[in-house]
């Protein structure tokens, strides 16, 4: 239901919105938000028993969604939709400190490979799902992590506080570095209650299944590199008429 309520407020926001706003941005977010759902319905009704089934909900919730609902750019859209007043204040909300801690790089970095630490290598993952409101919050974090995560590293939306290129690609170096390693933990320590067999599945899954979308990541990071140097390196080459 709150994704169905995201998928809703962003097509009611593009229809009443006075700008046009490019189809495939729509279909960036519609796709975001069907891996969010896929994740959290049938995948999560299997997931219970099934280890590859939860890491491949890991991967849909956690990792694909939220690229899929970065490069669709809600808040760009949701600012261009507003009156100028409310626009100006929702950019103060975006300079707040705590949006900027949050969304600092570093921070996002742990919150979402940390958070898996936790996770995967405490009795969080088998007390998750004893309690179903438990579930719901851990559930709830690894979607929000994703996209602060991602959103931290690929500038689609306005930031008025973004940091170097050099500093957030070290940062993400570390945290990939990071979630790689876990998915070699998990495959030689099962969580508890999961078996040798499908905690090696999962952990397959979630080592290639990652890095296949930290791909794109990198690709997105990468091009908006190369874009922001361009200028300056034609500058220099050009000669002074």
């Amino acid at each position: 239901m709150f994704f169905v309520c995201l998928l809703l407020m962003y097509l009611a926001v593009q229809f009443f919105g006075k700008r046009d706003w490019p189809l495939y941005r729509t279909a960036l977010w519609a796709a975001g938000i069907l891996c969010c759902i896929a994740a959290a319905g049938p995948i999560a009704s299997w997931s219970h028993n099934h280890f590859p089934m939860h890491m491949m909900g890991h991967l849909l919730l956690g990792m694909l969604g939220p690229l899929l609902m970065v490069l669709s750019a809600p808040v760009t859209l949701f600012l261009r939709m507003l009156p100028a007043r409310y626009a100006r204040k929702g950019a103060r909300l975006l300079k707040s400190r705590l949006f900027r801690f949050v969304s600092h790089p570093a921070i996002a970095a742990i919150l979402n490979i940390g958070g898996l630490w936790l996770l995967y290598t405490t009795d969080l993952f088998t007390r998750m799902h004893e309690q179903p409101l438990l579930y719901l919050l851990v559930h709830l974090h690894v979607f929000l992590a994703g996209y602060l995560f991602t959103a931290s590293f690929i500038s689609i939306e306005p930031s008025l506080h973004r940091k170097s290129f050099m500093l957030r690609a070290a940062i993400l170096i570390t945290a990939l570095a990071g979630h790689g390693i876990l998915s070699k933990y998990l495959y030689a320590h099962p969580p508890a209650g999961v078996s040798i067999d499908q905690a090696q599945s999962g952990a397959v899954l979630m080592y290639y299944g990652g890095d296949l979308i930290d791909l794109f990541i990198i690709i997105f990071f990468c091009l908006e590199w190369y874009k922001a140097r361009r200028p300056r390196e034609a500058g220099i080459g050009t000669a002074p008429s």
